[in-house]
């Protein structure tokens, strides 16, 4: 299974940048992951809500050019579903069990994802209403996609 996640921005702490490379390591061994950095497009000091929209539009239109044709795209929205990281684990499952073999997280910019992508998404997920970094969100997003397949693969993994 290939898994990307497509996101807007880049990881520049350095604690950031060795988080992820150390869940990238350990998901190597259970998937092909990769990690696709799009640019964030620059916003007013006070944006107005069409500043906002055409961040959006610029932002979700890097992140359409990125999908590939048949991937299964799932979205990452405050608006999602909410899953525990059993059903996670079940929906990854799922997907290779159906022929999925390839897979595509997306995080939007600091705005979101406009209505395309989530559209274009064959699944919309919320990890909660809280509102995250970029940065600590990414990290989130590979701890529990390395979770999910420790339980796929009946692992142990601390609680």
């Amino acid at each position: 299974m290939k898994i990307r996640i497509i996101c807007i921005g880049r990881l520049k702490e350095r604690f950031y940048t060795e988080a992820a490379a150390e869940f990238t390591k350990r998901l190597s061994r259970c998937c092909e992951i990769e990690l696709v950095e799009l640019n964030d497009e620059r916003v007013p000091a006070d944006p107005s809500p069409a500043d906002i929209e055409r961040v959006k539009r610029i932002e979700c239109g890097r992140i359409a050019d990125k999908l590939a044709e048949g991937e299964y795209v799932i979205a990452l929205d405050p608006r999602g579903k909410q899953l525990s990281s059993e059903e996670l684990a079940d929906k990854l499952s799922g997907l290779m069990l159906s022929g999925k073999s390839r897979i595509a997280f997306v995080i939007g910019g600091s705005h979101g994802l406009n209505d395309d992508i989530r559209r274009r998404a064959d699944a919309v997920l919320s990890f909660s209403k809280m509102t995250f970094s970029h940065q600590i969100f990414r990290i989130m997003l590979l701890e529990q996609i390395y979770r999910a397949f420790k339980i796929i693969n009946g692992e142990p993994y601390h609680k």
